[in-house]
């Protein structure tokens, strides 16, 4: 565990009277990227140094940018064809029924990701449903071919929980996984502000080029930068390059709508994080390099969950508010891994399974994770206040540099390296 890391273990202040507004900037439309650039590493990257430094450079520089001493760890999940649209049956021949389109949010029923994907005739996920309201009652379906197979898909909606729904999927051929019929039948879900369909491009474009495991519904965007040169590269110079796995959710774009931050409710995350990680992150000395906030978030997360399964208060999630806690039982991040890893020895599991709901904001301390790459994020977003929380509030500087230098912002855009 880095030494930076480990000193900064300060008691942690509430962020809940925070006001967003303190956290826009104006983000003109044309400063949006829409698309990628065709060469994924030659976007621009912005360098903020431990001193406040700021500097331009080219994302293939990141290799030599990063410290001798650092590890760099990054999120190997893949995003979904999450969106799924239905054609209703309608009564009049020469009329199309309405169309309902399901998007899935999380897996009910198996509940795990892996066992969810490879079901063979039916499964259970949390939905939204857009055009919701005419699609009153019975199921929708839809013919198609996945795996060089037809098959029949139906939806059946059997609950409605707030905004969501609880959505069975049902299908006639016992030989196709789920996975193969939402590659088949599914939309990659690029993010709302981009204003526009997707492309086939998005394919490949809205992928890191090391995703593997399936699950997300939006791209860990800090990734999509890296390419297999700058990954060698980062080898050849003897800097560990680590995997994790959190399956970013639909919450990710959910908005600040509350004027404090304690009225805003974070999503739930998956995160999976093997045991051989764990004991690399408890003994290193290495300064631990995150790839993007939702690589911040896991890391931090196991943290907190440490400490939790040491109070004898571990339920298998990080609630939002717990590193605002009284923090009279503070302990190393070295102790708090280790409490993980006795907790996956007694139970015999070799990966740590949780959910995440950790907010992180002015006021927290960083205890694992002393320097992160990301891109350039929404005005009033949590995700502005986790780069906050790191820069001491410097963020503003970075975007103020980032706007009159003709940076690139949001998913598509340019990236941050932050030490």
């Amino acid at each position: 565990m880095s030494s930076d890391a480990a000193e900064n273990n300060s008691i942690s202040s509430s962020p809940r009277h925070l006001r967003i507004e303190e956290f826009d900037y104006p983000l003109p439309e044309e400063r949006i990227a829409v698309h990628p650039l065709e060469t994924r590493d030659a976007c621009k990257l912005l360098l903020r140094r431990p001193d406040g430094e700021i500097s331009e450079h080219i994302f293939s520089e990141l290799p030599s940018l990063l410290p001798e001493d650092s590890m760099l760890i990054y999120n190997n999940t893949r995003v979904i064809n999450a969106r799924l649209r239905f054609r209703k049956a309608s009564g009049n021949a020469h009329q199309k029924g309405a169309l309902i389109e399901i998007f899935c949010l999380e897996p009910v029923e198996p509940a795990d990701y892996s066992m969810n994907f490879a079901s063979t005739s039916r499964c259970r996920w949390t939905c939204f449903v857009g055009n919701s309201k005419r699609w009153k009652e019975g199921p929708l379906s839809m013919t198609l071919e996945a795996g060089g197979q037809p098959l029949v898909l139906t939806a059946s909606r059997l609950s409605r929980q707030g905004n969501a729904s609880v959505i069975e999927f049902s299908w006639d051929n016992p030989e196709i996984t789920f996975s193969k019929i939402i590659e088949a039948a599914g939309e990659i879900p690029i993010p709302p502000y981009l204003n526009r369909a997707t492309e086939s491009s998005d394919s490949t474009d809205y992928q890191t080029v090391y995703s593997r495991i399936e699950g997300s519904v939006a791209a860990p965007t800090a990734g999509l930068h890296f390419t297999p040169a700058v990954l060698d590269e980062i080898s050849r110079r003897g800097i560990p390059r680590r995997e994790l796995t959190l399956h970013v959710g639909a919450g990710t774009f959910q908005p600040v709508k509350s004027e404090e931050i304690g009225e805003h409710p974070m999503h739930a995350e998956f995160i999976s994080v093997p045991v051989e990680l764990l004991q690399e992150l408890r003994d290193t000395s290495r300064k631990v390099i995150a790839v993007g906030t939702t690589s911040v978030r896991t890391l931090e997360s196991l943290y907190h969950a440490g400490r939790l399964i040491l109070e004898n208060r571990w339920d298998g999630e990080v609630p939002q508010w717990t590193p605002y806690e009284s923090q009279a039982n503070e302990i190393s991040p070295s102790e708090a891994l280790e409490a993980i890893i006795r907790h996956l020895d007694a139970t015999g599991s070799r990966t740590f399974i949780a959910t995440t709901r950790i907010i992180i904001a002015p006021g927290y301390s960083y205890r694992i994770v002393s320097g992160m790459v990301t891109n350039f994020h929404q005005p009033k977003s949590t995700l502005l206040l986790l780069v906050s929380a790191f820069t001491g509030g410097d963020w503003r500087r970075m975007y103020d540099y980032a706007l009159a230098h003709d940076f690139r912002f949001l998913s598509y855009g340019d990236a941050t390296l932050l030490l």
